[in-house]
C-alpha cells in the first residue's frame, strides 16, 4: 500500500505530521493492505491565516485494487482532529466496500 501526504502551505507540521498520518493510515488500513493499493491524504486550512471555526479539512482518497477510487473528507478546528476523523471515516468506507465484495 503506498501512503502520499500532500499539505498546502497553511498547514504547518512538516515531517512530523507527514509521519503521523503515514502510521496512523497504515495501522487504520493495515486489516485490508492487501487489497487497498494506494492512500493519498489531503491536507488543508481553507480559510488560511483569516482563521475561523472548522476550517482544516483532511481529505482522504483510497484505491481499492479493481474499483474506482473513493474519498472521504473531515472538517475540525485542529489538524489531528480533521485527520483522525477522516481516518475513522476512510476505514468504515473501506471495510464496507471490501465486505460488500466478498459478499458478491
Amino acid at each position: 500500500m503506498q501512503i502520499q501526504v500532500n499539505a498546502n502551505h497553511g498547514i504547518t507540521g512538516g515531517e512530523a505530521l507527514g509521519s503521523y498520518v503515514e502510521d496512523l493510515m497504515s495501522s487504520t488500513l493495515d486489516h485490508h493492505k492487501d487489497q487497498v493499493t494506494r492512500v493519498e491524504v489531503h491536507l488543508a486550512d481553507e480559510n488560511g491565516p483569516r482563521g475561523g471555526d472548522n476550517d482544516l479539512r483532511c481529505t482522504i482518497e483510497a484505491r481499492i485494487r479493481g474499483l474506482q477510487p473513493f474519498a472521504v473528507t473531515h472538517h475540525a478546528a485542529d489538524i489531528h482532529q480533521a485527520i483522525d476523523g477522516a481516518a475513522e471515516k476512510i476505514q468504515r468506507l473501506v471495510n464496507k466496500e471490501v465486505e460488500k465484495r466478498r459478499n458478491h
